[in-house]
């Protein structure tokens, strides 16, 4: 197996992700209205005003931005109040969106299945979809926490769509580090994606916590995903085809 062909991890940043993700939206939509879905709008936490994504598209699209924020609550960053993201196909046009967000939302969803196919339904030929959802985080139940997803997951959840950027982040607030793991140039969407898992997980915990947590270990040193659960999301960009 050549160089070229070997599966690697690939450091990256989530503000480098999603700025390629928007200017692949850009090219794709050329001067027309640029129309935004983000599912899960009301203001999270752990997000910074400024790095919002109403607040990133209109800066990305200006005038051209029709950005619609969609919530079971309302909520300054929310247009329509839907008590079941599932039922979005009754309120929204089909095929109508020219990027869908959903973002920290699926592992809350009872039914997160019915969400991606309504989602998918949404979007016009050429889309893309960001979606983030939590891959090792405590429990946080915003109103009740059910899954958890691997980047296989998620493709299976969206198995209609192509798969452009997968990337795992860590889930401190502002922490901007992420890495891809590719195969060459080409997004690695096998199994043996889940093989590096491991290095990641030590990867992302800050450096002194990382040691003092391995030199604290008794006997045999575990894998730190074993004995400590730091937080993790996968981010999945994908496509559908025009």
């Amino acid at each position: 197996m050549g160089a070229s062909e070997q599966l690697r991890i690939v450091g990256t940043a989530a503000t480098r992700e999603i700025a390629a993700m928007l200017d692949a939206v850009a090219a794709s939509t050329g001067r027309k209205k640029v129309r935004v879905l983000q599912v899960g709008a009301r203001r999270h936490p752990a997000e910074r005003g400024e790095h919002n994504w109403r607040h990133l598209i209109e800066d990305k699209f200006g005038k051209r931005a029709q950005f619609t924020g969609v919530d079971s609550c309302a909520d300054a960053n929310v247009d329509i109040v839907c008590a079941d993201p599932a039922e979005l196909g009754r309120t929204l046009d089909a095929a109508s969106f020219d990027l869908v967000v959903c973002d920290r939302l699926l592992e809350h969803a009872k039914a997160p299945w019915r969400i991606a196919d309504q989602l998918q339904r949404l979007m016009a030929p050429g889309a893309h979809l960001f979606t983030r959802v939590a891959w090792a985080r405590a429990h946080h139940a915003e109103p009740d926490d059910y899954w958890r997803m691997s980047f296989a997951g998620v493709l299976l959840l969206f198995d209609g769509l192509r798969p452009v950027s997968l990337f795992y982040t860590g889930g401190a607030a502002g922490l901007d580090v992420a890495y891809r793991v590719t195969r060459g140039e080409s997004v690695e969407v096998s199994p043996a994606i889940g093989a590096v898992e491991q290095g990641l997980f030590q990867v992302v915990l800050d450096h002194e916590a990382n040691r003092a947590m391995l030199a604290n270990q008794a006997g045999q040193r575990y894998p730190l995903s074993r004995d400590y659960l730091p937080t993790m999301f996968v981010n999945v960009v994908a496509r559908r085809e025009p």
